[in-house]
């Protein structure tokens, strides 16, 4: 008797957990397609207004993937700008915030980047508090182990990142889309994920959107850094629809001469190339679903995209096709990278790593090793650019009218800034040791969050590029909380 109680206990529990699950099956959020793509509309650089005193300089912050780690040091940065004052050349006071034009952000980067072009000012109020100091990993557990969540989990198309992207939706971003960040005047921010099936980096801008013929203003921030930050294995990819094809999608004008080419010289080549795999999403008929996944897996500086325009400027220099880059005159490009480098003892033992390391290991050193490229080819592309100047300027040059020895040095007249703000650059040691230990989570000790923060001032103060930058545009700093520390 007591047996058959217990089965139908079992069975009337058995039955309120399937009531349960089908109860609460979800289905995923649909990107909207568009009838038409107008490049003059939307959400992308060109429809942009300059911030800053003028348009000769074009300021990028570009924030790396690194979970929390990489969401505070960003966030650092940007404590470091908007409390610094400079003093202009014509006597005006500047904050260096008000001067960025585009925040690059992947992975965890890109959670500070999306809620800096949302909040603006207000973000230094309340992201300490609803982001950088909770138990974000924490609390992303404890709703994938509830049990009201588990018939959403089961839905075909709506994984563990679509949960995260609600957690992230309920405590930081408040429901707001891309259509919140192209009505306001800040910074534009591009957040990149990448696509699972080819390896290609995809953009949240409507540039990208074209290709699928949908409306990145309807697309929710919190999706896409959960996009952006969608780890393979740990948590699922973000499935986006994919309409391409549909909406009579045009070239816009300054892109026309990387269209017809069909053996372009370099870096024609790779302007070229970045354009191809942008159009390759286009493809509805054969990949009508687009899964996305952490944008570090294809660029974890979030520096592809900018070295992929500085391309197409060089490529379309002395072509006589306007870009929406001709005003600049300096290129500043503050590149925020969060990459630690925690010592192991693996090899002062004969037993190897474990499984779980090893792999660990194995799909951190690529992206380790392509995030030193990116940097170091940007810095090559600075000392080219200036060699070019050099020589455009020299009287041997200006003295020769042949128009072929013209053509040979035609280049963009920018000049290109770097500023590392990397932990190799932080000269206390014991402070950079303390920061490379810190893990690649989404929850960190209140302690590490700070001295984060607190570092990515210090190492942009201390910076000689940083320094001669301000000597390039003539300013002088007034204020500065690193100044005074």
């Amino acid at each position: 008797m007591q047996h058959m109680l217990n089965l139908n206990r079992l069975s009337r529990l058995v039955l309120a957990l399937l009531v349960l699950v089908l109860a609460g099956c979800a289905t995923r959020p649909v990107n909207p397609p568009i009838a038409h793509a107008d490049y003059t509309k939307g959400y992308r650089y060109e429809n942009r207004k300059p911030r800053g005193v003028n348009d000769e300089n074009l300021v990028i912050l570009a924030f790396s993937g690194g979970g929390m780690r990489a969401a505070a040091f960003s966030y650092g940065v940007l404590e470091f700008l908007a409390k610094t004052e400079v003093k202009g050349p014509e006597g005006n006071t500047i904050r260096l915030i008000d001067e960025v034009d585009v925040i690059t952000g992947v992975s965890g980067g890109s959670f500070t980047a999306l809620a800096y072009g949302l909040y603006g000012d207000k973000l230094f109020q309340e992201y300490e508090q609803r982001f950088l100091k909770r138990d974000v990993q924490g609390e992303l557990i404890a709703r994938f182990f509830s049990p009201r969540n588990w018939g959403d989990l089961w839905s075909l198309g709506w994984g563990r990142s679509e949960l995260a992207a609600t957690l992230y939706d309920d405590i930081l971003f408040n429901g707001a889309t891309f259509k919140d960040l192209d009505h306001n005047n800040g910074p534009m921010i591009l957040a990149s994920a990448t696509d699972i099936s080819t390896g290609s980096r995809f953009q949240f801008t409507q540039r990208y959107f074209d290709q699928i013929c949908s409306d990145v203003n309807a697309v929710s921030l919190s999706r896409a850094a959960a996009s952006s930050s969608a780890v393979p294995v740990v948590l699922s990819p973000l499935t986006f629809n994919n309409y391409g094809g549909t909406c009579d999608n045009t070239t816009p004008p300054w892109m026309m001469p990387f269209t017809d080419i069909e053996h372009p010289s370099r870096p024609a080549a790779r302007a070229i190339r970045a354009l191809q795999n942008e159009r390759a999403f286009s493809d509805s008929k054969n990949r009508p679903y687009l899964h996305l996944v952490d944008g570090g897996v294809s660029d974890n500086i979030g520096m592809r995209g900018v070295l992929e325009s500085l391309d197409m400027i060089q490529a379309l220099a002395g072509t006589g096709v306007p870009s929406p880059l001709d005003n600049a005159k300096r290129i500043i490009v503050f590149i925020v990278n969060s990459l630690s480098t925690p010592k192991t003892n693996w090899d002062k033992s004969e037993s190897p790593p474990s499984t779980l390391n090893v792999l660990l290991k194995a799909a951190g050193t690529p992206i380790d090793h392509f995030s030193f490229e990116a940097v170091e080819q940007l810095k090559d592309m600075s000392a080219q650019w200036d060699n070019l100047t050099f020589i455009r300027n020299s009287a041997a040059l200006k003295a020769n009218k042949d128009p072929k020895v013209a053509a040979a040095v035609r280049g963009p007249s920018a000049e290109i800034f770097v500023v590392d703000v990397s932990f190799p650059a932080l000269k206390n040691e014991e402070e950079r040791d303390y920061l490379n230990q810190q893990p690649t989570s989404f929850v960190l000790p209140d302690e590490a969050v700070d001295r984060l923060r607190s570092a990515a001032g210090q190492i942009i103060t201390d910076s000689p590029d940083f320094q001669r930058l301000l000597q390039s545009v003539q300013v002088d700093i007034l204020t500065s909380e690193a100044n005074k520390k």
